[in-house]
């Protein structure tokens, strides 16, 4: 049974950090803002705006105590990690859940995050919330649908998304806990303890910045080590800034993903709002939903 962490009320604390790539905190001060708007109080944790001098937010050491200060911090009510990047990687094998387990609180972000939520799903089945981060309310974007469905998400709304049918579909109902993420972070998370359960399961997968085979052979992988094959379903999310070889790949990152599930017969949809654009819905991984793939509309509800 998946655990739910509380949803938020106002007065709440929600706190920010970043447990992997550097972020300025003037890029996080319209989020701060926001947050502050809709009712909560803001705690911002030391890597947020560090005084680190490479690509990190700090040292693994540094990363890993203000996280963990943070999960352990019985004010905080949800953290949002302010960016991702790379870096939970390096560190998710000596976060101490012992205090989270007890009082989950909802982890929010995505990409980078992505080993954070399958690490948290898989070994401990409490629910985080794969949304926007704190780039994402830069330029007016807090007024967008996108950002809006992380506040309702964090509420406790449930959600109903919808999004266009596209050629390459495969129709049909599907009901499971939803999974999934970045691409390159599932497929290196493979083989670890990090590595998602995804028999059963609805899969969403999105990626940014890829060439054309390292997307193909990255969902070879998961094809191989058989997390593509009992699923109850998969969303195939947005894909964006791809790179080509010199020498062309031949397919596009659509043809790739459907010549490879082709023979599932599962329900497949392409193009839903979720990745690295601003079309980016938030969606509460572990959390059970309703995946409609008709002829005429994709719904994905709670």
């Amino acid at each position: 049974m998946i655990k739910v962490p509380a949803y938020l009320q106002p007065g709440d604390t929600i706190a920010i950090v970043c447990p992997a790539g550097f972020m300025a905190k003037e890029k996080a001060q319209s989020c701060i803002d926001v947050l502050q708007e809709w009712g909560y109080k803001v705690k911002v944790g030391k890597t947020l705006g560090s005084d680190s001098e490479n690509y990190f937010s700090g040292t693994d050491e540094e990363r890993l105590q203000d996280l963990q200060q943070m999960i352990d911090d019985d004010s905080v009510q949800a953290i949002l990690c302010g960016r991702g990047g790379y870096g939970v990687g390096r560190i998710i094998d000596r976060i101490n859940f012992k205090s989270f387990k007890k009082k989950p609180k909802w982890i929010i972000g995505f990409s980078d995050i992505t080993v954070l939520h399958a690490h948290i799903y898989s070994n401990y089945k409490i629910a985080t919330l794969h949304a926007p981060m704190a780039a994402a309310f830069n330029d007016e974007g807090f007024r967008n649908e996108y950002v809006l469905s992380l506040k309702k998400a964090m509420e406790g709304k449930k959600a109903k998304y919808s999004c266009v049918p596209h050629t390459f579909n495969n129709k049909g109902e599907a009901v499971g806990e939803l999974v999934g993420g970045n691409l390159a972070l599932l497929a290196n998370i493979t083989g670890t303890p990090s590595q998602l359960k995804t028999k059963g399961r609805i899969l969403f997968i999105e990626d940014v910045g890829e060439y054309l085979y390292s997307i193909d052979r990255m969902f070879y992988q998961l094809k191989r080590s058989g997390q593509l094959e009992k699923l109850a379903g998969l969303i195939i999310g947005g894909f964006t800034d791809m790179k080509d070889t010199e020498r062309p790949f031949g397919k596009t990152v659509e043809e790739i993903i459907h010549e490879l599930v082709s023979e599932y017969d599962y329900p497949v949809c392409f193009n839903f709002p979720v990745s690295h654009g601003k079309e980016n819905y938030a969606l509460k991984v572990g959390v059970g939903y309703k995946l409609k793939v008709g002829a005429n509309k994709v719904t994905l509800e709670e």
